[in-house]
């Protein structure tokens, strides 16, 4: 078990009845845990200070990927560059950015507190969830063949690390076009580990990613449609179902959108001129 699972995860004793057996077992459970994402803006006018953004329930692990990809989704930030530094401890995050580019001030407005099922239910009106990919990126002329597609979900379940061990965790990963695995994040929270795979590259200072696929280990919601184009990513794939707004921003973003994956069947949605039918 490596250093990022261990804190991921508990050890707890259980009570496990199987037909007519009773036995008290060692079983690991995924940790849940709040974390305080804080903001400085160092040359701001007027100035912010420690202003917090989001109380997240999260698990731990990938901490500072997390608060610059939520950073990054919610329309603040839009490059390594802006970033001075993050501080982080086992519960906060603060990160500090200067103006040396243009910060989306407007995009703090939301209040302070979001579950592990639910990232935008936080938002203080309808107009603030409607934040689009600032970063310049094409749709892409790629295409994808129709069984490769099919192999994703058993690459995605042999890289959950932590799910192996507690089955209680969402995953997103991303593929370049031509099916190799590149990176995965792990969470308990659906919208948490979108952002900690989106901070991944915000990082290296390898957004957009729109030469790459992402796929998401449960349903597919707006707030994930929504994170991806932020990250102008134009091939999604969910071993769930979409919501009826995820597709409708799909279309209108000309993003592929598939549905209800696995190793022998897909649903498609919108965009299947990127998959060779």
């Amino acid at each position: 078990m490596d250093k990022d699972t261990k804190k991921s995860t508990l050890k707890k004793q259980i009570i496990k009845i199987k037909g007519e057996t009773i036995e008290e077992v060692d079983d690991f459970l995924a940790v849940e845990d709040p974390l305080e994402i804080s903001l400085s803006i160092l040359d701001a006018s007027p100035k912010v200070t420690h202003k917090n953004i989001s109380i997240t329930m999260r698990t731990p692990g990938s901490d500072k990927e997390l608060a610059l990809g939520f950073l990054f989704t919610e329309g603040i930030a839009s490059s390594k560059q802006q970033v001075a530094k993050v501080d982080t401890t086992p519960n906060t995050t603060h990160v500090f950015l200067n103006t040396s580019e243009k910060l989306n001030l407007s995009s703090l407005d939301r209040h302070f507190y979001t579950s592990s099922s639910c990232g935008v239910c936080g938002k203080a009106s309808l107009d603030a969830i409607k934040t689009v990919c600032r970063l310049p990126s094409t749709p892409g002329s790629f295409q994808i063949e129709p069984h490769a597609i099919k192999t994703f979900p058993s690459i995605l379940k042999q890289k959950q690390a932590i799910f192996k061990n507690t089955g209680g965790l969402h995953a997103a990963a991303i593929f370049n076009t031509n099916g190799t695995f590149i990176c995965l994040k792990e969470d308990v929270g659906r919208h948490n580990a979108l952002d900690k795979l989106i901070g991944h590259f915000f990082l290296k200072d390898q957004l957009p990613l729109d030469q790459h696929l992402l796929l998401l280990s449960g349903r597919a919601s707006f707030e994930l449609i929504q994170k991806a184009a932020m990250a102008g990513i134009h091939f999604i794939m969910a071993v769930g179902a979409p919501s009826s707004l995820a597709v409708e921003m799909a279309k209108e973003h000309h993003i592929t959108l598939i549905g209800f994956l696995n190793e022998s069947r897909y649903n498609i949605y919108s965009g299947a001129d990127r998959i060779k039918l």
